[in-house]
């Protein structure tokens, strides 16, 4: 695909409106504790006009960004030592998360742009409803033995290293209610293991990204791509702050709005 292909010029914008787009996504999902990569994806297909595997790859760069960065940041809310002591849940997620990730991204490159679509507006559904059961349910651990455990574990890492890979997103909407479900850490606990497992999934999907032609839209669009990542960063920010601000029983269902309507408007995307 060249670079004419992946994306509209005419749909470009000033680095004002893209600097802005990028904060609202960042606020979106800084309030609900995560990066907000699944509300930009629409954004980038629907505001800024780019083709899906485009979109997907540079949300991709940008999803890597904001999780470097939020790394340090939540390993100092959560000392390293008790981060560390987790390893296996981690390892266990990774074993199938890698391969997840690299069939995913092979799949994503493969498929037509109307079938891309349609699987991006089914994901987005799949998020919403991941929204609403982590923020609106007590979970509990599963009361698995380890020899179940093991194998379920590399399971739904596949499976999330497959969705986080196609939609160009980081997986925390799906590790952290996976890791208190399989492993039965707390949410605080569960969030710091899951940026974890995403950057090296991220990596690996980036790696087989990085091997197609669309992936050319990243050098096309680095000014577009650093605007809209240091939006996102500096929005997370403030939506942190905004933690609380807003009650989940309001907040919750208003996300999971926006995700619908998005997929709604993939679904329809020719």
């Amino acid at each position: 695909m060249s670079t004419d292909q992946a994306f509209h010029p005419l749909r470009t914008r000033s680095v004002p409106v893209v600097f802005g787009a990028g904060a609202v996504i960042g606020v979106l999902g800084g309030m609900i504790g995560l990066g907000g990569a699944e509300f930009r994806l629409p954004l980038l297909i629907g505001l800024f006009g780019f083709a899906a595997l485009s979109a997907v790859i540079l949300n991709k760069a940008m999803s890597l960004v904001v999780v470097l960065v939020a790394l340090p940041a939540r390993l100092a809310a959560v000392p390293a030592a008790e981060v560390a002591a987790r390893w296996p849940a981690a390892v266990n997620l990774l074993a199938g998360s890698l391969l997840g990730a690299w069939a995913g991204a092979s799949w994503a490159v493969r498929m037509r742009s109307t079938t891309l679509y349609r699987v991006l507006a089914a994901l987005m559904v799949l998020m919403a409803a991941a929204l609403v059961l982590t923020h609106t349910t007590t979970l509990g651990a599963l009361d698995l033995p380890p020899a179940a455990r093991i194998p379920a574990g590399v399971a739904a890492g596949f499976g999330i290293g497959v969705v986080a890979a196609i939609m160009g997103v980081a997986g925390g909407e799906l590790l952290i209610p996976t890791i208190v479900l399989l492993f039965g850490e707390d949410i605080k606990t569960a969030g710091s293991l899951s940026l974890l497992v995403s950057l090296p999934t991220m990596l690996v999907a980036f790696a087989r990204y990085s091997r197609d032609g669309s992936f050319a839209v990243l050098g096309a669009t680095l000014r577009f791509t650093a605007t809209m990542a240091a939006g996102s960063i500096t929005g997370a920010v403030l939506g942190g702050l905004l933690l609380g601000v807003f009650p989940d029983v309001v907040l919750i269902p208003a996300l999971a709005v926006i995700l619908l309507v998005s997929a709604l408007k993939l679904a329809r995307h020719d």
